[in-house]
């Protein structure tokens, strides 16, 4: 790891908070993914039924 003197605490915790906001943005991406299949799901079945 690279000496970053006296703006080590700042660079590390601006590294820690773009990690964490990519890591929030994949977990909403997966779990709306998850939701938007379900509901997919749910309207093909549907439809399924209505056209018999």
């Amino acid at each position: 790891m690279p000496d970053l003197g006296k703006y080590a605490a700042a660079v590390l915790t601006a590294y820690g908070a773009s990690i964490g906001l990519i890591l929030a943005l994949v977990g909403l991406s997966l779990w709306r993914g998850k939701r938007v299949q379900r509901v997919l799901r749910d309207l093909e079945e549907r439809q399924a039924r209505r056209n018999g």
